[in-house]
């Protein structure tokens, strides 16, 4: 079986899955980059020298991607456009669509009839097509559906970070030496709330709880939250730690009691949560990030908090704090989560298995109940 993995660029979310992949299927998988990394992601930590047996680079070789999605048995299209696979589509060979939600927010071009061609052109008139939906949201399946494309024909995917084997029982024993420790790590821009983390630095604070918070990354609220800090007297619990590269980043995430995620809807899956659980955080997130449904389950594995409330996300963080059985607790759930569920290799493994059902005429007992590839109506 040959197998394509289509999208717009190649980085250290994708990598874990995309070696499992080729692990199994050799040069009869490969992985098309069809566009470049940007500075922006190249400052944020990114690596632009990504070397890789399977790796094409889409831009340079385009008669022989085209050539490699048409006759591929089997494609996964990301973040480029329909149209490099509307070939195979006519033909009725076996196409994942492999997306974020489509309706974030409301937007202008919604209401152009160009948009809505497009979405029959290359989504909608193949409903009746080897054509699906890889959801790399828990909110994409809803709102796919609910333009009548892709129904019954979803499956919960996502991005699959690296997972270590970890001894957690030691990591968390480790962590009770010292008092707590709240990391953050995201750009610093709208979507992604850091302000939240300045005004729950200072309700902590006056309620006199003995915690330092680290925030990492950049980005153009920067200033702005810094300012907040200061105005709000926080400087003394809060510190700003820069960018770092991605594998420092999973280091340090073991040294962490907490890690809080206070995106809105707009994050579309959020694949630091996925690192932060695989390393041992015990999770406080926004109950509107795209990975949270599928990765989370309150009170088990991470707290859910309401998207965007002061209010919410402290009564989780200060239940967080003060039930060090409950943290650990959920420490190591969260690990187990990753490890056992949603790591690279299982994600590889049940993919394969979907693409078998498939093409059998998805006949007899689907046996994915949960996790990657698990039915997502």
């Amino acid at each position: 079986m040959t197998l394509v993995f289509l999208t717009n660029l190649i980085n250290h979310h994708q990598i874990p899955l995309a070696d499992e992949l080729y692990l199994r299927l050799g040069d009869d998988y490969k992985y098309i980059s069809y566009d470049n990394i940007t500075q922006e992601l190249l400052t944020g930590g990114y690596d632009a020298n990504i070397q890789r047996p399977y790796l094409v680079n889409g831009r340079e070789n385009y008669n022989f991607v085209q050539e490699l999605i048409d006759n591929a048995d089997v494609v996964i299209i990301g973040s480029v456009p329909d149209y490099l696979v509307k070939t195979r589509l006519d033909r009725n060979k076996l196409t994942f669509h492999y997306s974020e939600r489509w309706f974030k927010h409301f937007s202008y071009h919604m209401l152009s009839p160009r948009y809505w061609w497009y979405i029959y052109k290359y989504h909608f008139s193949y409903r009746n097509k080897k054509s699906y939906m890889l959801c790399a949201s828990a909110y994409t399946a809803k709102d796919v559906n609910r333009i009548w494309c892709y129904r019954h024909k979803c499956y919960k995917w996502g991005y699959f970070t690296k997972v270590d084997k970890l001894d957690i029982d030691l990591l968390i024993s480790n962590k009770r030496a010292y008092s707590v420790r709240i990391v953050w790590c995201a750009r610093f821009i709208k979507c992604k709330h850091p302000e939240l983390v300045i005004k729950l630095a200072k309700k902590l604070k006056q309620n006199n709880y003995n915690v330092k918070i680290d925030m990492y990354g950049s980005g153009e609220m920067l200033d702005d939250i810094k300012q907040l800090a200061t105005s709000l007297d926080v400087m003394d619990v809060v510190s700003f730690m820069g960018n770092r590269a991605n594998e420092d980043i999973l280091r340090l995430f073991r040294n962490y009691h907490i890690f809080i995620f206070t995106s809105d809807r707009n994050e579309g899956w959020g694949a630091v949560l996925n690192e932060a659980m695989s390393n041992g955080c015990a999770v406080v997130a926004s109950d509107e990030i795209g990975s949270v449904p599928y990765l989370i389950e309150d009170y088990k594995n991470g707290l859910l908090f309401k998207s965007k409330s002061l209010d919410s996300l402290y009564q989780k963080v200060e239940t967080m704090i003060s039930d060090s059985t409950l943290r650990e607790a959920i420490s190591r759930n969260a690990y187990e989560t990753m490890h056992n569920l949603w790591s690279p290799k299982i994600a590889a493994e049940n993919l394969l298995y979907l693409i078998t059902y498939i093409n059998n005429g998805s006949k007899g007992k689907y046996n994915i109940m949960q996790g990657p590839c698990s039915y997502d109506y």
